[in-house]
């Protein structure tokens, strides 16, 4: 039981995406890695800091303006003969704390003779076209897309092919996670001059429109919760209806508020949704939710337990602050933008199927929202027109891989589409946890699957070298 909690909690807390969902699940919509769980490293990293100069929009001929793009090089195990180089495709979110969370590229870096580059998404960290004026409006964002991204990322490549000797003649694969790897896919199949495989990890691709159902997300979510205990799902599921029940007049708020140790006090029915969002995300704990059928008062002491665990670990804090998110240390203004634009995920509830209070998917109540915060309307069919949904055989040389307990695995590829276009499932497999340092905590299932990504990463370097046209 007790490794079973571990990878739930890696499987909800893994550095991927932010995403965009109805008012009552936003909570739920940045489910990344807290480093207080971060493992530790198998070897040491150390990497070099550089910028280039990239053009703030790839795709016009007027705008000249241009930003410089930090990454990150690590070559203690690269060489020249016979070499690869390994390029970080970054997601949402400072470079250096995916670095730092890419245990997998380090650990296969001697192996593969590799260089490892880390790229950062424009509009993430330091990368900032507009400095501190990029979050300004939809004006100055209306340049943080995924294809922009992925432009970035080809000149990057081409810049360190024809600056660094020996660099030139070497394949490059892409790997991410999330979000990060997504574009690992994408750049895959738009730049198949530029990278010779991807290692997409937890990347559902699938996530738009009507390819999978809205709920399946929730629905893994509340399966997992099952499988860490008996009447967790119950006891979280009963909760709502508790919180609602004590929430009708002020008098049931202050009772809560202090019940819950929390810094600022329910004042108001805003108050208390912002409360149940803010729970949504922290759902890890099952020790304290282990029989549903209590009073709703006792019910919610336990689920302040069950709070305390996550938010007070170091048992310091004297009150608990629903400013305070798992995702805190990720770029939450850019992927608002991103999900109010073309990352346009359609997540639902229903409160049979999953332990969460029915919530529909109400693309028209999102698309104000969207107008009301960026001035900017959603184009939810854009994913798929730009990279074909499902249509997706004419492409080579991806791996997509998914946890069986990672609840983005209900919009990923799990099936080979073709012999070049595979799945890899991992039982007992957290969100990208492939991607992580090897551990004493990782199942056997997460060694084999990375043992097999490796292997088919040395067949795409070997085809390479075994090429007659190996000028990149």
């Amino acid at each position: 039981m007790g490794r079973l909690v571990l990878l739930l909690l890696l499987a909800f807390l893994m550095p991927g995406l932010a995403i965009p969902v109805p008012p009552a699940l936003k909570a739920l919509s940045n489910l990344h890695l807290s480093t207080s769980f971060t493992s530790r490293p198998s070897v040491v990293m150390k990497y070099s800091i550089h910028y280039i100069e990239q053009k703030i929009d790839h795709f016009g001929f007027k705008n000249d303006k241009t930003f410089n793009q930090r990454y990150l090089i690590a070559d203690q195990h690269w060489r020249k003969e016979g070499g690869s180089i390994l390029f970080y495709t970054g997601n949402e979110g400072d470079i250096i704390w995916f670095c730092n969370n890419t245990g997998f590229m380090w650990d296969v870096a001697e192996e593969l003779k590799a260089m490892l580059v880390f790229a950062e998404h424009r509009y993430y960290g330091q990368s900032l076209p507009f400095g501190a004026d990029s979050f300004r409006d939809s004006r100055h964002l209306n340049f943080l897309t995924s294809e922009q991204a992925l432009a970035d990322f080809a000149e990057l490549i081409k810049h360190l092919k024809r600056t660094i000797p020996g660099a030139e003649n070497q394949p490059v694969i892409a790997l991410g996670g999330s979000y990060g790897g997504m574009l690992a896919a994408w750049f895959r199949m738009k730049y198949p001059h530029i990278v010779v495989g991807a290692l997409a990890a937890s990347a559902p691709i699938w996530q738009f429109e009507d390819i999978v159902p809205c709920g399946v997300f929730m629905k893994i979510v509340t399966t997992d919760f099952k499988r860490s205990g008996p009447n967790c799902s119950e006891s979280i599921q009963s909760s709502w209806d508790a919180i609602n029940r004590l929430t009708r007049n002020g008098t049931g708020m202050d009772w809560l508020s202090e019940a819950l140790h929390l810094c600022t006090p329910l004042k108001n029915a805003q108050d208390v949704q912002h409360l149940k969002d803010w729970i949504s995300e922290t759902w890890v704990v099952c020790q304290y939710l282990k029989n549903p059928n209590l009073s709703d008062k006792k019910l919610l002491q336990n689920i302040f337990q069950a709070l305390n665990v996550y938010y007070n670990y170091s048992g310091q804090a004297r009150c608990l602050n629903m400013s305070e998110t798992s995702t805190s240390s990720l770029g939450s203004l850019g992927w608002s933008y991103q999900a109010c634009t073309e990352i346009v995920m359609p997540f639902c509830t229903n409160g049979i199927d999953d332990m969460f209070e029915p919530q529909p998917w109400d693309l028209k109540t999102f698309s104000d929202e969207c107008f009301k915060q960026w001035g900017v309307k959603p184009r939810p069919s854009w994913i798929t027109s730009m990279y074909g949904g499902k249509n997706i055989s004419s492409h080579t040389n991806i791996i997509f891989s998914n946890g069986d307990l990672d609840p983005w695995s209900g919009g990923g590829v799990t099936k080979n589409i073709t012999n070049t276009l595979v799945a890899i499932i991992i039982p007992e497999g957290a969100h990208h946890l492939d991607l992580r340092a090897n551990s004493a905590f990782d199942p056997m299932t997460v060694l084999l699957a990375r043992s097999l990504e490796v292997k088919y990463m040395k067949q795409w370097i070997r085809d390479f070298y075994a090429s007659p046209r190996k000028k990149h």
